[in-house]
């Protein structure tokens, strides 16, 4: 009888622990965070992302473990390889650097991308149909590069020269102003490139850039955005006076005049529903289509308005100082 009843308890644990796991749920989700950098857009991206899985699975049932790479993508996949080895739920991969080191590290553990411009051009993708197709998915931070040329050309309709001014190491930043630039074309604006490899060399390209544009356009770039004072100390100097257009907010607030912004926040609050739906309901992450924010909003800083005399129209927000 004995044997029987310990048998019997044996199957019902058995049948328990079963029904736990085809629930989804768990006791608590440890999750992988890995930021390529510490400025505002990130920071942001990566508070929405915690506020949202807080909300939805409570503060007891997630531990976040949130590194960052300090600028270096070497940092990120040292961070990504200590997330595989202690077999985390899920990462994510906060900008394109951690993204491609998160992709190259596993292709078990679920991984979302935000920060991230464009995942085919990140990830090398042929034919992109919106998703990856494997163990990634996430949120996308690309504000609409033809309302952007709008925007240049709404605010600066007597420019004739627009400067590019970024990353070259970031290939978003690449594809972004590769876009950006048959846009403004059609304008009529003439469009050069200058980019720069590492923060060392940001001053002497914004001096050279300043000295041959009317109006200098910075995409939504890492490295230029953690070394906005350095931007702004040149095109702000009696010198040159060069305004600057923004790709997005933070950037903007460290050096620019005026953008056209996505909400890093509202974008990462978006990722961590998806990490809901992956960790709790099961989705599947490889049929997840990569997600865009929601809306875009124009936004000006105030007193670089004034110091270049530039007009703003109805319609943009004055982003606080």
């Amino acid at each position: 009888m004995k044997k029987l009843f310990a048998t019997g308890m044996a199957c019902l644990m058995a049948v328990s622990m079963c029904a736990c796991s085809g629930s989804g749920e768990k006791k608590s989700y440890n999750i992988g965070i890995v930021q390529l950098v510490q400025h505002p857009a990130l920071d942001a991206a990566t508070e929405g992302f915690q506020d949202a899985l807080i909300e939805k699975l409570g503060e007891d049932k997630v531990n976040f473990d949130v590194q960052n790479a300090s600028g270096e993508p070497a940092n990120c996949a040292t961070i990504v390889n200590g997330f595989t080895s202690d077999g985390v739920d899920l990462i994510l991969a906060n900008a394109t650097a951690p993204l491609q080191a998160a992709a190259a590290a596993t292709s078990d553990i679920p991984i979302l991308g935000t920060s991230v411009t464009d995942y085919a051009t990140a990830l090398e993708i042929k034919d992109w149909t919106g998703t990856v197709g494997n163990n990634i998915s996430g949120t996308s931070d690309l504000a609409p590069l033809d309302e952007q040329a709008a925007s240049i050309h709404e605010l600066f309709p007597d420019a004739k020269t627009i400067g590019l001014l970024y990353c070259s190491a970031e290939p978003n930043s690449v594809y972004q102003c590769d876009t950006i630039k048959t846009y403004l074309e059609d304008y009529g604006y003439k469009v050069e490139y200058y980019s720069f490899t590492d923060t060392n060399e940001i001053a002497s390209v914004t001096q050279t850039a300043c000295e041959n544009s009317d109006v200098i356009y910075i995409p939504t770039d890492n490295t230029a955005a953690n070394a906005t004072s350095t931007i702004r100390d040149v095109v702000a100097s009696d010198t040159y006076k060069t305004p600057v257009f923004a790709g997005e907010e933070g950037i903007c607030s460290g050096c620019g005049v005026a953008t056209l912004s996505i909400s890093y926040y509202d974008l990462g609050y978006t990722t961590g529903e998806m990490a809901y739906e992956i960790l709790v309901n099961g989705q599947d992450i490889s049929k997840m289509e990569v997600k865009y924010a929601p809306t875009v909003t124009k936004k000006y800083v105030k007193s670089m308005a004034d110091f270049y005399g530039v007009t703003i129209p109805d319609g943009y927000e004055a982003i606080e100082e």
